[in-house]
């Protein structure tokens, strides 16, 4: 494979052929090179989906990132057959499948590339895939990996210096980090969300086209992943559904009722748990001096209907810098509180409160809301309620979160465009059989 410049792959990760040729034709506009039927796509709609993109796009490269495993020179023929023009291969299989796959792209014209995706020396693998007859490599950290903090950039720069053949690069690249991938020695670079959850996905792929020939990063506040460091901030981007879609829709705690000041508080941050009897507000008031800035009290009271928290517990956690009081029981001065702007999420509101008798504990797993709360999980709020993230979890989860939020926008735009959501999803074609 010869590449007289750097090349930008669109890669159409959609379930849905339509939606996906749309966002192709606006890409290719925006200066798009190639285009990629990415595996979810393939899967969904197999092989008519290259041939749809073939015919849409003859002047253009195809793709079809197959993940071939086995029988290698059977899938590169009939997705070649499709019109495919490149054929991805998985770099953690046998030499022989690599070799067959070759084999038979040469009967129909279309190139190998092998994709190293959880191979443990690319280097090797890239220079025994160049002896086998593959036109390429494709360094890539697949989505999943992304969640976790995990980019590219780390073996990109050596493998392109190793490898006979170009190199591709797949990893959650955006306009800030095409221009690095490129001076790290990449030739094609392969962008999905960047561009395909983007409202305009024409001006976003100009973007990363003006990024990648200029070599200068183009700021940009989406399509980034966040570190150990950033998980509040990314919380506070997204919504509770989001998150609870992120978690595969569990997570929410059921039952108490937001009391905020307006409608665009979001709060995030560690829990604090407090176990404690109904009307007994000593622990939950001693909490507050174990908590810190930005933690999120959280009170298990067994449902009761006696305040345990009311205005002056709330100046004090608010002083303190806590982020929210959240009571699996009553709270009161819900006015005071209020005007003050603390978050309070509780079960009921009640102006009677109990005395200060020192029951239960600070600091051991609780149920609040019918979920399961573990001193340091993540406790995520906003009018439409709270969703409880597992601790070990949480820069995943907040990182799925903005994922989930990002296909929303482009979900939005088409709907804004005069589509309407059963139509953008095909919710028809989708419905399950049986």
């Amino acid at each position: 494979m010869r590449l007289d410049r750097p090349v930008l792959q669109v890669a159409l990760d959609f379930e849905n052929l339509p939606r996906a040729l749309q966002a192709a034709k606006e890409a290719i506009e925006g200066g798009a090179d190639w285009v990629e039927a990415g595996t979810p796509l393939l899967k969904s709609e197999g092989l008519d989906a290259v041939r749809a993109l073939k015919k849409a796009f003859p002047g253009h490269r195809i793709v079809a990132d197959m993940k071939v495993m086995d029988t290698g020179a059977f899938e590169v023929e009939i997705a070649a057959k499709a019109g495919a023009d490149l054929v991805t291969v998985l770099g953690a299989s046998d030499d022989e499948t690599i070799a067959d796959a070759v084999r038979g792209g040469e009967k129909y014209g279309a190139e190998v590339v092998v994709d190293l995706l959880n191979v443990v020396d690319p280097i090797a693998r890239a220079k025994r895939s160049a002896e086998l007859g593959a036109a390429a490599v494709c360094w890539h950290v697949g989505i999943d990996m992304q969640m976790t903090g995990r980019t590219p950039f780390e073996k990109l720069a050596e493998l392109a210096l190793g490898s006979p053949v170009p190199v591709a690069v797949a990893g959650g690249l955006n306009s800030e980090t095409i221009a690095q991938a490129v001076r790290a020695g990449a030739r094609i670079l392969i962008v999905g969300g960047a561009i395909t959850k983007s409202a305009d996905i024409g001006a976003a792929t100009k973007k990363l086209k003006q990024a990648m020939e200029t070599g200068t990063a183009v700021p940009t506040t989406e399509f980034r992943r966040y570190g150990p460091a950033e998980i509040r901030e990314a919380f506070q981007k997204v919504s509770t559904p989001n998150v609870s879609d992120a978690l595969q829709r569990k997570g929410a705690l059921h039952g108490l009722t937001p009391h905020l000041k307006d409608a665009h508080v979001r709060i995030a941050g560690p829990a604090v748990t407090v176990v404690t009897r109904d009307g007994d507000w000593a622990k939950p008031v001693e909490a507050i001096d174990r908590a810190g800035e930005g933690d999120v009290i959280v009170i298990d009271a067994g449902g009761g209907t006696t305040a345990i928290w009311g205005e002056l517990a709330s100046w004090s956690a608010h002083g303190r810098g806590v982020a929210a009081v959240v009571i699996d029981g009553a709270v009161r001065d819900l006015d005071e509180i209020l005007a003050l702007g603390f978050p309070v999420f509780a079960r009921s509101v009640s102006p009677n409160a109990g005395e200060p008798k020192g029951h239960g504990e600070i600091g051991v797993e609780v149920t609040v809301g019918g979920q399961r709360v573990r001193p340091g999980d993540w406790i995520v709020g906003d009018p439409s309620g709270l969703v409880v993230v597992p601790r070990e979890r949480a820069q995943e989860v907040a990182n799925r979160a903005l994922d989930v939020r990002e296909h929303e926008n482009r979900v939005r735009e088409e709907i804004q465009r005069g589509s309407t959501l059963a139509s953008v999803q095909r919710l028809e074609h989708w419905e399950r059989v049986g």
